[in-house]
């Protein structure tokens, strides 16, 4: 009886390390499954982030074929074909997107900025035209003030301008944008004033330093402008306002700025050189 009671005993201690023992498997694999979904956000940020665009993009395609209902996903490998200069590819992908319930007014603007990019500006309007008045961010209006600039919407476009700048803390990049919109109507004080603003807001940025140069240039000022520059920028700057002179008719200017330009500049200045030769083989000036 004994023995008996004694086996009893065991055999339910064996059936309770059983079930302990599925409980806590279960508990292990559920626990396992959350870290993965934590491991798998933080390598999607990675890739959005620092990852090298391409790889991004082979990533989300593959972990979306695993899960192609995801719209996180989705928007990883829209916004990763973008970074890759695939603007074709993402159109269609920003196009799913849309259609997902639970889709949202920037994914719309998202949309809108892949079919830009893929220079399908009628079909950006329209999307862009989808999205209510109250949706206001700097990605919106900036886009927005693009397309007037396509349409030669002028005033619409500085007033999409202006509201873009006043709604970001980095407005460099959309105070050059609105300054080559002014400097392509003719307006080049108003499109020097802009760049200058832009530079300003960040000095590093090299294209608004040469717009500045240009929009100087047009209205025959040869002078550069006190700028924060390398030695390198100096000549390429050099280099710009000479161009920018010769196309002015003021070629013995061009041609002075040329040869300052490969002065300047620490290394051999090839295209300032082969510019300079071109001029004076053809007796220019």
């Amino acid at each position: 009886m004994r023995h008996s009671l004694i086996l009893s005993v065991c055999l339910a201690g064996v059936s309770l390390t059983a079930a302990c023992s599925r409980t806590s498997e279960a508990e292990v694999e559920r626990a396992f499954r959350n870290v993965n979904v934590v491991d798998e956000s933080n390598l999607s940020d990675i890739m959005l982030t620092v990852g090298d665009p391409n790889e991004a993009v082979s990533y989300f395609q593959r972990t979306l074929a695993e899960n192609p209902e995801r719209i996180d996903l989705m928007r990883g490998l829209g916004s990763s074909l973008v970074r890759a200069k695939r603007p074709v590819e993402a159109v269609p992908v920003w196009a799913r997107i849309t259609q997902h319930k639970d889709a949202t007014n920037e994914d719309r603007v998202n949309y809108a900025d892949a079919l830009i990019r893929a220079n399908k500006w009628e079909e950006a309007d329209a999307v862009l035209d989808t999205i209510p008045p109250t949706f206001e961010t700097y990605k919106r209006y900036r886009l927005e003030a693009m397309i007037a600039d396509s349409n030669k919407e002028w005033q619409k476009a500085d007033s999409f301008y202006e509201t873009a700048v006043g709604l970001t803390t980095t407005p460099a990049g959309v105070l050059n944008n609105w300054g080559f919109s002014k400097l392509t109507r003719g307006d080049y004080s108003g499109a020097e004033q802009l760049f200058g603003e832009a530079v300003k807001q960040d000095p590093t940025l090299f294209t608004a330093k040469n717009n500045l140069v240009m929009a100087r240039g047009a209205q025959r000022d040869y002078s550069l402008p006190v700028l924060q520059m390398t030695q390198v920028e100096r000549a390429e700057l050099l280099h710009t306002m000479g161009l920018t002179a010769i196309k002015q008719g003021d070629v013995e200017t061009g041609k002075a700025l040329l040869r300052e330009a490969i002065e300047t500049h620490p290394q051999y200045f090839e295209a300032a050189v082969r510019s300079l030769r071109a001029l004076e083989g053809t007796g220019a000036g």
